[in-house]
């Protein structure tokens, strides 16, 4: 493991020193990740953090952005949360989308950098919403697409709600509902070659689904199912069933979430997945074989990433998740570990998984939430020049009252079908069980105490 960044700041009401819940995204040898600074229990963090690397990975810069929040201390906004990364190869800009916390606050903000590391004040997307979550953010990078160079937002209130821009984020259209205006959260689009964004979501009603924009965000469909949500409650920790999404240099999108369909009386969460090259026609569910569906290992929070430059059955995928040994575990006794998978040929076969951290975390070393003790709803894995890149939280066992978890990546990852291979090519759903299906609701309103006091 590297680390790539910690936690500079002080002030409360934020736990420090904790980061949490990161995104990355790579353009060739630059990687830009972003991830929650100070996390505040009730919700949200003090701000949104960077991290920087221009030679694939090697070494890193890292700061906070500016004009956001008013724990950095230039910005006008309580706190932020929910970062996602991408980059606009027409208008040059790298840009974070994040979910300034707040009563008076634009449902997203888009911080936007022509190198990664010196960022704009924030311009906002939506001034006047009910509410938002889950902010997510992509740009159309085809040459060949006719709508190269927009970008799109997607957030919930929980109305699923799309925004697009067509000037390297600067401006941004009115909001837009799905077809059917579906309700749901973790929507993460991607867009496909011929400029064809598909965007995987969890809706409230217990699917994945997904929906669609073929005019460049003008109008978008009603939402397909992919799949019935069967999920166990991984103990003891903040986590769920966010949808994971990534696409393929061909165009071919992978949604990718947890599930206890192969596990007997769905006592732990596999990773799975499903294929589609135009999202409206589903594969059928794939289960990742990191384990034996007897094994006691339960899997959760994962981030996949797919080489753009390979496609197809060529497709070269790399997995950072996290799991626990034992199935089952309690609070006190769970341990956290950060695991990487890759497959070679498009999901024929796996590697052996690879295991992160140099031993085990306690959960009580993870900043609390209102869900509990919190790593993150997501992570991220991109790959640069062909090498896969993970992002996660790793905590270390604290210090008094003083947190010490903070944000690292893998070095030396590699994705290859040399050595032993595994296949899921003969596992079987064994039935329709889930646990109550946990659906998080928007941290917007979240305000510190201190501040809300403040505020009058």
């Amino acid at each position: 493991m590297t680390q790539i960044s910690s936690d500079p700041f002080t002030v409360g009401p934020g736990q420090h020193a904790t980061e949490v819940e990161p995104h990355v995204f790579a353009n060739g040898a630059t990687l830009v990740a972003a991830f929650q600074v100070g996390r505040i229990a009730p919700g949200c963090a003090t701000d949104i953090g960077w991290a920087t690397s221009t030679d694939g990975g090697n070494t890193w810069k890292n700061g906070a952005l500016p004009g956001l929040t008013i724990g950095e201390g230039s910005g006008p906004y309580y706190a932020a949360s929910d970062p996602s990364v991408a980059y606009d190869a027409k208008h040059g800009m790298w840009m974070i989308a994040s979910l300034p916390c707040g009563n008076t606050a634009p449902a997203v903000a888009v911080s936007r950098s022509s190198d990664g590391v010196n960022w704009e004040n924030p311009v906002g997307v939506d001034p006047m919403p009910v509410g938002s979550d889950k902010t997510w953010i992509v740009c159309d990078n085809w040459p060949t697409s006719p709508f190269y160079g927009n970008c799109y937002t997607e957030w919930d209130d929980p109305t699923i709600r799309m925004s697009t821009s067509s000037d390297g984020g600067m401006t941004w259209s009115p909001p837009a509902t799905t077809a059917d205006s579906a309700t749901g959260i973790d929507g993460q689009p991607l867009v496909q070659p011929s400029g064809n964004v598909v965007v995987p979501i969890q809706l409230d009603s217990g699917d994945v689904a997904s929906f669609s924009s073929a005019d460049g965000g003008a109008n978008w469909s009603a939402t397909v199912a992919i799949a019935n949500l069967q999920t166990y409650i991984d103990p003891g920790i903040r986590s769920g069933p966010a949808v994971a999404s990534a696409i393929d240099g061909a165009g071919t999108v992978w949604a990718l979430w947890v599930d206890c369909r192969f596990r007997a009386n769905c006592s732990a969460n596999d990773l799975v997945y499903s294929t589609s090259t135009d999202g409206v026609n589903w594969s059928a569910v794939t289960r990742v074989p990191i384990d034996a569906v007897s094994s006691t290992v339960d899997h959760f929070i994962p981030g996949i990433g797919i080489d753009p430059a390979t496609s197809g059955a060529s497709a070269h995928v790399g997995i950072t998740y996290y799991y626990y040994p034992q199935t089952g575990c309690s609070s006190a006794s769970c341990q956290l570990f950060v695991g990487f998978v890759a497959s070679a040929n498009g999901g024929a076969t796996w590697s052996a998984p690879v295991t992160l951290t140099a031993g085990a975390m306690g959960l009580s070393w993870l900043a609390n939430s209102q869900y509990g003790p919190m790593v993150a709803d997501y992570v991220a894995t991109a790959f640069s020049n062909g090498v896969p890149h993970g992002v996660f939280a790793v905590a270390r066992v604290n210090s008094g009252t003083t947190f010490d978890e903070a944000m690292y990546t893998g070095q030396g990852l590699t994705v290859t079908a040399t050595g032993r291979q595994f296949s899921s090519a003969g596992d079987r759903p064994l039935h329709k069980l889930s646990d109550k299906i946990e659906i998080e609701r928007s941290e917007r309103g979240s305000v510190p105490p201190k501040q809300r006091k403040a505020k009058h």
